[in-house]
């Protein structure tokens, strides 16, 4: 039996923010549950220190059991997400795109061609499917498959 709720750290550009509460919306009318501790919109933090702010995020992304990463056109530029990604790998963690809703592909964060499990679309199934570790391929905003590029497994040494 597969979980109903997880805690998830969602890294993404800030003008994507909207995405969230849908996300949240569209797996909840799937029976599932997210905690996010990301920061947002709603949880601002006017923080200008580097080193703080790495902190943070870290001690958000180690409570979370998995970093999802909203996929928008402007995504793949954003120097935090990558950031965020390699630091999601280094704690263990399951990485998994999710193209935002309404998208027709655009350019992955290197880091998440290096260190993603999953990447899927915008549907309740297959974001659960993949948060719970069953769907570990790389698909296209449509479903279909991806030009897999590099699908990996995180291990904790």
């Amino acid at each position: 039996m597969s979980k109903k709720s997880s805690n998830v750290f969602i890294s993404h550009h800030s003008k994507d923010d909207m995405h969230i509460g849908k996300m949240r919306e569209l797996l909840a009318r799937g029976g599932y549950s997210i905690k996010n501790s990301s920061v947002d919109s709603s949880r601002w933090n006017r923080a200008t220190d580097e080193g703080y702010i790495r902190r943070l995020l870290r001690m958000r992304i180690n409570w979370s059991g998995t970093c999802i990463v909203l996929l928008s056109d402007t995504t793949h530029s954003r120097e935090w997400v990558n950031w965020e990604i390699e630091t999601a790998n280094r704690l263990g963690k399951r990485i998994i795109g999710v193209h935002c809703l309404g998208s027709t592909g655009c350019e992955l964060p290197e880091a998440l061609k290096k260190y993603g499990n999953a990447i899927v679309g915008w549907q309740s199934d297959r974001i659960i499917g993949a948060i719970n570790g069953t769907i570990n391929n790389f698909e296209e905003p449509d479903g279909s498959s991806s030009d897999a590029l590099f699908s990996s497994s995180s291990v904790v040494c």
